[in-house]
């Protein structure tokens, strides 16, 4: 080794002896060929560490800043759409036929290619119609009605209950490939959303979200469709949204939710998220709907955006009084480097699924509730918004089209009242979505559906 050491060194200051000009020309090249060594080792190494993960860099959709998106259920069946799965979220007790059914609006289904005979019938005898979430053409309409309207996006709910079952995780992809496909042809933005009722602890479901998400991204290629995706990021990262932790009535623990977190945010290939923290109304101070556990606030503070639960919280009378928690809650996240996003809801009502029940309805108030919340939120400096829901006719919360001439018998439906067009929800959420952009003032009158302001 030393005498191999010794000969090359004599070898080398012959050269330079003998050819000086010429060493320095090698010295030169020699020197640039040992540093663009080193800079492509270092790119190699930092696409090592990095290019594992399977998300693009990526999207069209930055940031959840300047949106407003809303919650899309996607659970609707009919006994023939090949879901093999009934009357899934219509029905009650396993029956949907005049008396039992699980919805309280109706949807409006002029506009859907396939929509399957019910029991139930309309006014003049004919029989009454449903579409079915399963189909993909149910998908589309619905993300051509977020086009036309202004509402940007939507975060589709995966439920840890649901995806434990074959046949609801058939459905549930189902969905989620039609919806990707559909937020591509209409530039609309998309998220996961796992809802949380029914995990259990002692079953650790958190392995099942852990391994629905691992699922996503290798078989549905959620996160990977390049630079010009839909798929959410905020702070340049893919956005997942985890919803009910801190709940009492859940039978979550915090420390099996922290895995969760812990593993979207750090994992070396699934891993690199952002997270939204779906928490109480009152989580900032463990007040009447939260878990008294100061560990919510550790979870918190690892996510990126919080977003409390504000249905059923307040109605039209209680709203202001409540408001002012909403700018409290923006100073919090701001003073702990958050993001912070709030619920509007445009009214609730749930008596067919719970007929003993006795809540007071919400009243959605020919929109004034809704558009009171919508510019509440932005008066308080809410930069981005939850709508709480698209599509959940259930609890009477969804904002697409329903029809003001629901089926008549024993069960009662609600309606928009007579005035009030299928698309005014629609299109009060395009409203406020300009507002946030900024595109026009902040409007605290109502504004009239289009076809009334064309009539005065």
């Amino acid at each position: 080794m030393h005498a191999l050491g010794h000969a090359y060194q004599k070898e080398f200051c012959s050269s330079i002896h003998e050819n000086p000009n010429q060493f320095q020309l090698e010295q030169s090249m020699g020197y640039l060929i040992r540093k663009l060594i080193l800079v492509l080792t270092g790119t190699f190494i930092l696409a090592a560490a990095f290019g594992q993960r399977r998300h693009s860099p990526g999207s069209i959709y930055e940031s959840y800043k300047g949106l407003i998106m809303a919650g899309y259920q996607g659970w609707f069946n009919a006994p023939t759409d090949g879901a093999n799965m009934g009357w899934n979220h219509y029905a009650t007790n396993g029956r949907f036929e005049p008396g039992y059914c699980k919805v309280d609006f109706w949807p409006e289904v002029k506009e859907y290619q396939k929509i399957y005979e019910t029991p139930f019938s309309e006014a003049d005898g004919q029989p009454a119609y449903l579409f079915s979430s399963y189909d993909s053409q149910s998908v589309y309409v619905h993300f051509k009605w977020m086009k036309e309207y202004g509402v940007d996006g939507v975060f589709i709910q995966r439920s840890v209950s649901a995806i434990k079952n074959p046949e609801n995780l058939k459905h549930d992809d189902r969905v989620l490939k039609n919806a990707i496909k559909a937020s591509r042809d209409f530039n609309r933005a998309i998220a996961i959303m796992y809802d949380f009722s029914g995990i259990n602890d002692e079953n650790k479901d958190w392995e099942i979200v852990i391994n629905d998400w691992k699922h996503l991204v290798d078989s549905l290629e959620i996160t990977s469709g390049g630079k010009n995706q839909t798929y959410l990021y905020h702070h340049k990262k893919p956005l997942v949204a985890l919803w009910g932790v801190g709940f009492p009535d859940r039978t979550n623990n915090l420390k099996s939710i922290e895995k969760i977190i812990d593993f979207l945010k750090d994992d070396s290939v699934y891993g690199g998220c952002a997270i939204l923290l779906g928490v109480p109304a009152y989580w900032r101070d463990f007040g009447k709907d939260t878990e008294k556990d100061p560990y919510l606030h550790t979870l918190i503070l690892k996510s990126d955006i919080v977003r409390p639960w504000f249905v059923g919280r307040f109605n039209e009378e209680t709203y202001p009084q409540f408001k002012y928690r909403i700018r409290e809650d923006i100073a919090w996240c701001k003073k702990n480097n958050l993001d912070y996003v709030p619920v509007v809801f445009p009214g609730f009502s749930w008596h067919n699924m719970h007929p003993e029940s006795t809540k007071v309805q919400i009243s959605r108030n020919k929109g004034r509730f809704y558009w009171q919340q919508l510019v509440g939120a932005l008066e308080e400096g809410s930069e981005m918004i939850y709508i709480a829901m698209f599509d959940e006719i259930d609890e009477g919360t969804a904002i697409f089209k329903t029809t003001n001439d629901p089926p008549v018998g024993l069960s009662k439906f609600e309606s928009f009242e007579p005035d009030i067009p299928s698309d005014y929800y629609l299109f009060l959420t395009g409203m406020a979505a300009k507002m946030l952009k900024k595109e026009i003032p902040i409007e605290k009158d109502i504004p009239l559906p289009p076809i009334q302001r064309k009539s005065q």
